[in-house]
């Protein structure tokens, strides 16, 4: 009898669900945007259309995939992590849920950092910083602006574990997606009840801490009925986007970087232990059990790019763009870029850092310099690289994602300035295909995981270092150009 798997990845942007048969071939992939309600800094959803939207995703999926769904096997999830919702007694929300985006809780980063110093915080959490993406810091604000509400609270959620309620009456949290919450003790895998306690939630107010990949139980009668599902279809907890998305490009052993060159550079590594590390990288609980991921993330990604082409190109599109920088790579570029124009994290978390353009003569053009903002995110990868190399990381494949990977003057650029062969997956789908591995493999369609990346993931190009020396002397000048500036960046 034919199986299948169906993934709801639960985005910021789009809900999107999958569905895959045994071979993880994809049959039917729909989304639906997300709705938000906004004021200012506040960001907020309603959780009840959000299940709702989840539920139309699925459906849509089975209708475009024409399968029987009673076949279907198993729901793994995957998608965001941060956004709280609040549930009242009747396990009912009790208000709009806040979505990660949300800045309201900038006082209340401030009370905590007071009460619990950031390098406490990252011994314990894996975190570098108390920022309000956490939803520990928006329990604090509702403690001190929402009291009623507050005062009701009989559960808090994150999204995940409320769509996995929804789904099987469990109430059960995730490791990875916990890995942001900043109340996680990541070391010992259950909950930072010093920081709880601060703010006046009880753990027995949170849902049961569970592994990633876990088959969390049997959808509820009334959700199988809605779509016509069998009466033995399980729900699978899946992983956080971006560790999904390691699993799905094949990212699961040491040695390896999985990089996205999206609005910001996002790079991810696996490491068997955990590694709280003098230059504050994240350290997080991995999708595959007892392992950990070093992610050090670059705000100053591709929006630097987005930036530039909606400035001085509005009306040219990518392709334009990497066709004429494409006939200056015979040469060295003189022209450099510091992609610092939302200041820098990793690896020098400088707020103060900018956008810097140096090198230009009156001989050069937007070509020019549209490359050097290409070269700039990709010197920036190269630091983050080297950084990992410092802390004895020896580094052998990048996979490169992302609306970046798209480009091959890109790749190719990554591959001369770092000396890494840069792999691009075959399929872009990452993220729900590492959510159908973890269900497939819960149900039985592999042995292990390193059996299931052989078989399922896949590579279209591989691009290898060609020339080196090309970028040799530009990257020497874009460290040099950062610390000579920093005196400027940090003058009141």
């Amino acid at each position: 009898m034919k199986k299948y798997i169906v993934t709801i990845d639960l985005g910021t942007t789009n809900i999107k669900a999958g569905l895959y048969d045994a071979d993880l071939k994809e049959l039917g992939m729909t989304s639906l945007s997300v709705q938000y309600i906004t004021n200012g800094s506040r960001v907020e959803f309603d959780p009840e259309e959000y299940w709702s939207d989840c539920l139309r995703c699925v459906q849509n999926a089975i209708d475009t995939a024409g399968i029987d769904p009673k076949r279907i096997v198993t729901i793994a999830l995957t998608g965001q992590a941060e956004s709280l919702i609040i549930l009242d007694r009747n396990l009912s929300p009790l208000r709009n849920g806040i979505s990660w985006m949300d800045s309201r809780s900038v006082k209340e980063c401030e009370i905590l950092k007071r009460n619990f110093p950031v390098q406490k915080g990252y011994i314990i959490t894996g975190q570098a910083d108390i920022i309000p993406t956490w939803p520990v810091t928006k329990m604090l604000w509702m403690k001190r602006n929402e009291k009623t509400i507050y005062h009701k609270a009989h559960r808090f959620l994150l999204l995940k574990d409320f769509i996995i309620f929804r789904f099987t009456g469990r109430l059960v949290a995730e490791y990875t997606v916990y890995n942001f919450s900043y109340y996680l003790d990541v070391r010992q895998k259950r909950y930072w009840t010093e920081i709880l306690d601060f703010v006046g939630v009880k753990t027995g107010q949170l849902p049961e801490p569970i592994e990633p990949g876990e088959t969390v139980g049997i959808v509820k009668e009334e959700v199988t009925r809605l779509l016509s599902l069998s009466d033995s279809v399980t729900v699978n907890s899946g992983a956080l986007d971006h560790f999904a998305g390691m699993i799905g490009t094949g990212n699961i052993t040491e040695g390896v970087i999985s990089e996205t060159t999206g609005t910001v550079l996002a790079i991810a590594t696996m490491v068997r232990q955990l590694k709280i590390n003098e230059y504050r990288i994240p350290c997080q609980y991995n999708a595959i059990k007892n392992t950990y991921v070093l992610m050090p993330v670059c705000e100053s990604g591709g929006v630097s790019l987005e930036w530039f082409k909606n400035n001085f190109f509005s009306g040219r599109d990518f392709n334009y763009l990497n066709r004429e920088i494409a006939k200056t790579m015979h040469r060295t570029n003189e022209v450099i870029f510091l992609p610092y124009l939302t200041g820098t994290n990793s690896p020098e978390f400088d707020v103060n850092a900018r956008g810097v353009f140096y090198g230009l003569t009156i001989q050069h053009t937007k070509i020019d310099m549209v490359r050097a903002v290409m070269e700039g995110v990709t010197f920036l990868l190269k630091k983050n690289i080297a950084l990992l190399e410092n802390m004895n990381l020896k580094i052998d494949t990048l996979i490169s994602l992302g609306g970046g990977a798209k480009s091959e003057v890109w790749n190719q650029m990554k591959a001369d300035a770092t000396g890494k062969n840069i792999h691009i997956p075959e399929y872009e789908e990452a993220t729900s295909l590492g959510a159908a591995i973890l269900g497939a493999l819960a149900n039985g369609f592999a042995r292990n995981i390193q059996e299931a990346v052989i078989k399922w993931v896949k590579m279209k190009r591989v691009y290898t270092p060609k020339n080196q020396g090309l970028y040799r002397e530009s990257y020497r000048k874009f460290i040099d150009i950062y610390e000579r500036l920093l005196p400027v960046f940090h003058r009141t």
